[in-house]
């Protein structure tokens, strides 16, 4: 059985890849409306991780929705779930596409879908959704990272990864300029996986154990 995780190369997708190749085969999917090179960018963190990978093109109609969406607000969350929904249903429309995932934690404030957005998309195109970290809080999401990953951390305008904001930032600079990205976006700290590490398995059968 083949999963698909939305990929960014950050390091919680990259974790919710980990755990689930123990029970699939991963591809990692990158979602992109091309406003920047993310893809390339993940491409080379997916090499890393040892997970073939491949870049989705998203409408442009969803980023000058989700464009609106943010002025509106002047906050970014609506934004951003309207992409990663937008992302899943992009995926979801592959006919050889089953399962989906992607590496939203139990604590995270967005992307959130909506159960009943999910379902719809589950129903429509007959897939499966799955979240492997819901369960999973920053503490113990930070100590598999620990044990699996190697990582860079900045603050998000200095950190490029294949996330939803990224691209989002830039259509705002091109508009508006810089100045109005720090208006909208709250300053908060960005990951970026560099490398794996290489875990034995006496040392992933006790994190297992452990969580």
């Amino acid at each position: 059985m083949r999963v698909s995780v939305l990929f960014s190369g950050g390091k919680d997708s990259s974790i919710a890849a980990i755990l689930l190749e123990r029970f699939f085969e991963v591809e990692l999917v990158t979602c992109s409306f091309s406003v920047l090179p993310v893809g390339d960018v993940a491409r080379e963190t997916a090499k890393r991780l040892g997970f073939p990978h491949r870049v989705v093109r998203l409408d442009m109609q969803a980023l000058e929705q989700a464009y609106e969406l943010l002025i509106q607000d002047g906050f970014p969350k609506r934004a951003i779930d309207h992409i990663h929904l937008t992302a899943i249903k992009t995926l979801a429309s592959d006919k050889d596409v089953v399962f989906i995932a992607d590496g939203i934690r139990r604590d995270d404030r967005v992307p959130v879908p909506e159960m009943s957005q999910i379902r719809s998309i589950e129903d429509r195109y007959g897939v499966s959704y799955m979240s492997p970290l819901k369960g999973f809080g920053r503490v113990a999401v930070n100590e598999l990272v620990r044990q699996h990953l190697v990582i860079e951390e900045g603050q998000s305008e200095n950190v490029i990864k294949a996330d939803y904001e990224t691209e989002l930032r830039e259509l705002i600079r091109t508009r508006a300029g810089a100045q109005r990205i720090s208006e909208l976006f709250p300053s908060h700290i960005q990951s970026r996986v560099i490398e794996r590490k290489k875990v034995s398995g006496k040392e992933l059968q006790t994190i297992c154990t452990h969580d």
